[in-house]
């Protein structure tokens, strides 16, 4: 069972407006997107819209699972980025977007992560000797509430016999970003988060990858919805774009955009 103990409080989404034009013609672009494409999809929505200062991207930035229950509740999302690909087929299973758009954008891999002036090597060998009488707190997305980073670490542990050890030390957050918060300000001594997430920031070091065979393949499925306005698809054709490929490569992202189907 998860314990959500709660060591803070974190917005459930964070949206940020860009570049709000006041053109008569100008249209809104709202995203949805995985956590851990805050600061990457923020630079590169601010590129694009130097190229096209008309339109104007909203982002709201929050677990997948978050972000697809309230696109089926009838959240006005006209592109959904996701960080894995459970959440974008239960959407589509619901006919909420285009699959004729989706394409799977990006890769990523998982780490553990400590603070970093804390951080010594864990070994993530099959039933390792550091998870049994592990006393301290794992930070990681809850996977009872379906945050994709949280179920890939789970994934990662059981295939690795360290779950049953871990599992009641485990600290669930809302989403990967709220993870590597914790473990930042030392709340966590360990986490469980996205390469990239633990590159953005100097107050944690990775301490072990966990290797690709252990979970499920990271991918972020990225679509339209069925009502998206032309603007929001060159907003999904940019971010497959060379440009776009540029800041996703430099920031740790594995970019393959390739047909979902």
């Amino acid at each position: 069972m998860i314990n959500n103990t709660k060591l803070g409080v974190l917005p459930l989404a964070t949206v940020l407006g860009l570049a709000v034009s006041t053109s008569a013609s100008a249209e809104q672009v709202t995203v949805f997107a995985a956590a851990s494409l805050t600061t990457v999809l923020t630079e590169v929505a601010q590129q694009y819209q130097k190229q096209y200062p008309a339109d104007q991207i909203r982002l709201s930035f929050a677990s997948s699972s978050t972000l697809a229950r309230q696109i089926a509740q009838g959240a006005p999302a006209q592109v959904f980025v996701s960080a894995d690909l459970k959440w974008m087929d239960y959407l589509q299973r619901q006919r909420q977007i285009d699959p004729a758009s989706r394409l799977n954008l990006l890769g990523n891999q998982l780490v553990l992560v400590a603070p970093a002036g804390q951080a010594r090597a864990v070994s993530l060998q099959p039933n390792a000797a550091w998870a049994t009488g592990y006393r301290g707190r794992l930070c990681m997305g809850a996977p009872d509430s379906g945050v994709p980073a949280g179920l890939y670490g789970q994934q990662a542990l059981k295939s690795l016999n360290l779950w049953n050890h871990v599992k009641a030390r485990v600290v669930g957050t809302e989403d990967v970003r709220s993870a590597l918060a914790f473990v930042e300000r030392g709340e966590c001594d360990l986490g469980i988060v996205y390469q990239t997430d633990a590159k953005i920031s100097p107050n944690v070091k990775i301490v072990a990858t966990f290797a690709p065979t252990t979970h499920t393949p990271i991918v972020y499925p990225a679509t339209l919805m069925p009502k998206s306005s032309r603007s929001a698809r060159r907003f999904l054709q940019y971010l497959h774009s060379p440009a776009a490929e540029k800041v996703f490569v430099r920031d740790g992202f594995v970019f393959k955009p390739e047909s979902a189907k």
